[in-house]
């Protein structure tokens, strides 16, 4: 993004990585996403590691839900002594405001509306309130008031301010089931829904080069992404993959084909089949639709080196494996493909019917618009593949935070 859009935010929690837990794993997938997206981002917590050189982690044991003074500060404040707690509001306070000088917005998760740091919530409020302070969103996972049974002290003050309004404090909450039981046992706020969501590339450990190519190439946010890891010969028989892809691109669907082989450039033929296949490609007008790696160049111009790892990668960020041979030895892709569970579609040989069971047989001889039409139907009946999709097109950490993150905290800045 440009420099001028680039938000400075922090992210607060009473622990990050590598303490484990719910709020902790959205923390650092949120700042994660954010820092790859171009944006300033920061961690704070109370326990936890600098866990990562990418960005600052700053701990302060204050902010935890451990800490002996909080914990203290709390059993006092039970039984009527509230002096222990406003001492370490104005510690953890002052804090705030010294970490706040190089931020625009804190998204503090679940820490104004738990309740156990309440001088934490408390200073939080506080810092809201004051003129030229980063603006507080309350990122909130869960309350205490959804509980059949609510302990009495979160009733009365200090403790009810876990439910009440914050004049100068933005609300935020994680889906609109969540929402509606916020809006039913804390009043009327103002509640805004950012939906949790998954970093494909930390959750596949991907490679940076394939995460690179799924960025330039725009790999979440297509329809289908048809693989096929075959060297560009006349026995691969992948002009009838393209002519599919055109099929599967004339039925509606955003396609991406990868052809990740080579061609010998020793042997004529070879040279005049690669040479045969992007015409086909240019003819059919799907330059933005079939990328063919042994080519590929990135937009910095170094070129692509395939490795096992990358191979490994685009298997799982695919949704079909896509074999098109007129013959065949064995078929090693369908075993590969059939251990990540990625759906598979091939010709119709013998060697295939061999080595799988439950893929989607095509003919060479059909149209190839009628093969598409097989595929398509053969997807929407592999449920594993539908929730794929849906969670890839949908519920990405990249996506929410394009489309749902950022465009909340440029309105709220």
């Amino acid at each position: 993004m440009p420099e001028a859009h680039r938000i400075r935010a922090a992210l607060l929690h009473y622990s990050c990585p590598p303490v484990v837990g719910g709020v902790e794993e959205i923390v650092r997938q949120h700042a994660e996403v954010l820092h790859r997206l171009e944006q300033s981002v920061e961690v704070w917590a109370g326990m936890g590691e600098v866990y990562t050189d990418d960005f600052p982690v700053r701990l302060d044991p204050r902010l935890g839900s451990r800490h002996p003074r909080v914990q203290e500060a709390h059993r006092r404040s039970l039984a009527g002594d509230h002096s222990l707690t406003r001492r370490l509001t104005g510690e953890v306070l002052e804090l705030l405001r010294d970490w706040g000088r190089r931020v625009e917005v804190i998204l503090a998760h679940n820490v104004l509306h738990m309740p156990f740091n309440l001088p934490l919530t408390l200073a939080l409020r506080r810092l809201a309130g004051e003129e030229g302070a980063p603006k507080v969103v309350s990122w909130a996972h869960d309350s205490p008031y959804f509980r059949r049974r609510v302990a009495p002290h979160l009733f009365q003050p200090p403790w009810s301010c876990l439910a009440r309004r914050g004049r100068h404090i933005h609300y935020v909450t994680i889906s609109h089931s969540r929402r509606e039981l916020f809006e039913r046992h804390l009043g009327d706020f103002a509640w805004n829904v950012v939906h949790n969501g998954i970093d494909p590339v930390s959750f596949f450990y991907l490679d940076p080069k394939t995460e690179r190519l799924a960025r330039e190439l725009h790999l979440f946010d297509r329809d289908l992404v048809v693989v096929q890891p075959a060297r560009v010969t006349p026995r691969k028989n992948q002009e009838l993959a393209i002519r599919i892809v055109h099929g599967l691109k004339q039925l509606g669907r955003d396609v991406l084909f990868i052809l990740t082989g080579a061609y010998d450039p020793h042997y004529p033929e070879a040279v005049a089949y690669y040479r045969h296949l992007r015409r086909l490609i240019e003819e059919l007008e799907l330059q933005d639709h079939v990328a063919i790696l042994a080519e590929y160049r990135f937009a910095d111009g170094t070129r692509l080196e395939l490795d096992r790892v990358f191979m490994r990668d685009l298997y799982l960020v695919a949704d079909l494996l896509l074999l098109t041979s007129t013959d065949e030895g064995f078929g090693l892709p369908l075993l590969e493909a059939g251990m990540i569970k990625l759906p598979i579609a091939c010709t119709n040989l013998p060697i295939f019917h061999e080595v799988s069971d439950g893929v989607c047989f095509i003919e060479a001889h059909h149209p190839p618009l009628f093969s598409a039409g097989r595929i398509v139907e053969y997807l929407s009946r592999t449920g594993p593949h539908q929730m794929f999709r849906h969670t890839i097109s949908r519920f990405t950490w990249s996506h929410i935070c394009e489309r749902e993150l950022i465009p909340f905290l440029q309105s709220i800045l």
